[in-house]
């Protein structure tokens, strides 16, 4: 199921090179999320997580953001598919992101 959310991406990072013959690139949001509840307890607050999304060439989309990046992170507009994930829990998979009120790249 598809759905559109806003989260704040605190970092982004991306990754390409070469490891044990095999090539690899991609690039990794940080984006904050509830901690929700679990089995184990309750919680408070957020934590990030990553969301792998594309190749290095998405990270040039943010790269204007390198020297200006806010404390607190940005707001951004996300497109997320909910999956069936282990046991009774959901997935999340990042499928667009875009800082909040801006159309895509």
């Amino acid at each position: 199921m598809k759905v559109q959310m806003q989260a704040v991406c605190t970092g982004i990072k991306t990754s390409k090179g070469e490891f044990e013959g095999r090539p690899f690139d991609s690039t990794t949001f940080q984006l904050a999320v509830d901690l929700g509840q679990t089995s184990s307890g309750e919680s408070i607050g957020q934590v990030t997580r990553p969301f792998k999304l594309g190749t290095s060439a998405e990270f040039e989309k943010w790269r204007q953001y390198k020297d200006s990046w806010p404390q607190g992170g940005v707001l951004c507009d996300c497109d997320f598919d909910i999956t069936a994930g282990a046991g009774n829990d959901s997935k999340l998979v990042l499928l667009g992101i875009k800082p909040a009120g801006k159309k895509a790249a």
